[in-house]
């Protein structure tokens, strides 16, 4: 199988501002040839998307109309991971040997407002207020709290160590620590998740540059495995309201395991990961789908400080979606990202000590799609 490198990376603050999703894009993409060292009459493939911000392709009229192939993504929050996975393949299958992938999105304020018809469901299922994405997570994380132990101590210590992380990230939305007695304190959502425990919708794009061994490049990083899966029967997914007796099936465990099996790796070799923390609880039930722990292991292994940056298995050290919220189109990328600087040793105030020499990402979204990346140095 042909290796893939990454070569160049980079993205844009996250938050809200008056700029254009495109014009993340635009700065991100070109941040992230800058950092390959690569012009962009060199790129020979293009694959991108954004959920609200606009079609990918049209950003060649602020890149350059070089008349390249630039494939549109949209495949909700996996929409990142999947131009990844696109570009990886064109690489692979000698389409191009230099492919940029990249992700944006600006969303307006409030949460997000999907429409139940787009997603194969009944009306009634949204007048009945399932559509609500918050209710979703807290009843998710209720039912996996009750099975396996899980108190609402450890929810907010995972979102006080976003919150740390992110203040040590210049590009983070949430730069100000918050502490696990106020974030209890701020109010009820959804039980258990309060107000501080959720990531925002906002803004902000990433973009990686993709190369084959045969080009010249510096500082690169490769690529091991990218995979994106989709849920199986017997899944309880967000919009998916079939929930079957037994234990459901879990989408981010099969592309988890596809990842690590495609990277000749396993989670033990991992040394910084970044995982999909929609909300405080998404973090914990990811951190043994992606077989980090067994179920009920997160309440010590959190409390011990082993996600920290400083700790055994450092997780989302830029503050994941928490700190930075969550432009769907570009937090896939935002993590890959985050994990090359991590093995690149550039990380700053929030490095991981000790040289990193593998990485891991998983995003998961609606209605039960997950993408995964293994990364080495």
């Amino acid at each position: 199988m042909t290796d893939v490198l990454i070569c160049g990376a980079a993205r844009t603050a996250f938050g809200r501002s008056e700029r254009s999703g495109r014009d993340h894009a635009v700065e991100a993409a070109t941040a992230a040839l800058a950092d390959a060292g690569i012009p962009w009459s060199r790129v020979g493939a293009a694959f991108g998307g954004s959920d609200a911000a606009g079609l990918a392709d049209t950003l060649v009229a602020d890149l350059g109309l070089t008349g390249l192939p630039f494939v549109n993504v949209k495949n909700g929050c996996a929409t990142g991971g999947s131009a990844l996975v696109s570009a990886v393949n064109a690489i692979r299958g000698g389409m191009a040997d230099v492919v940029l992938a990249v992700g944006f999105d600006k969303h307006p304020r409030g949460a997000f407002d999907p429409r139940p018809g787009d997603w194969g469901l009944d009306d009634a299922y949204g007048r009945d207020g399932l559509m609500v994405t918050t209710q979703f997570f807290g009843m998710k994380i209720q039912r996996y709290a009750h099975d396996f132990g899980i108190t609402p101590r450890t929810l907010a210590l995972v979102a006080e160590k976003a919150y740390r992380n992110g203040s040590l990230t210049p590009e983070a939305w949430r730069r100000k620590e918050i502490s696990a007695d106020e974030i209890l304190a701020s109010g009820m959502v959804n039980d258990p998740l309060t107000r501080f425990m959720f990531c925002s919708p906002g803004e902000g794009a990433a973009a990686l540059v993709l190369c084959s061994p045969s080009v010249p490049t510096r500082d690169a990083v490769t690529l091991r495995s990218a995979v994106v899966r989709t849920r199986r029967r017997g899944s309880f997914e967000v919009f998916s309201p079939l929930l079957e007796a037994g234990e459901p099936t879990s989408v981010s465990r099969d592309a988890a395991a596809a990842a690590f099996e495609a990277a000749g790796l396993g989670p033990s070799d991992v040394d910084v990961a970044q995982l999909q923390d929609t909300e405080s609880g998404a973090e914990v039930m990811h951190l043994a789908e992606c077989g980090f722990c067994e179920d009920g292991e997160q309440e010590k292994l959190i409390a011990s400080g082993a996600t920290g940056i400083g700790g055994t298995l450092p997780v989302n050290t830029d503050g994941g979606c928490i700190a930075n919220g969550e432009p769907i189109g570009a937090s896939g990328l935002r993590q890959v990202y985050e994990v090359v600087q991590q093995l690149r040793g550039r990380a700053g105030a929030r490095q991981v000590p000790g040289q990193p020499r593998i990485g891991f990402t998983h995003v998961y979204g609606a209605p039960g799609v997950s993408a995964c990346t293994v990364l080495a140095r």
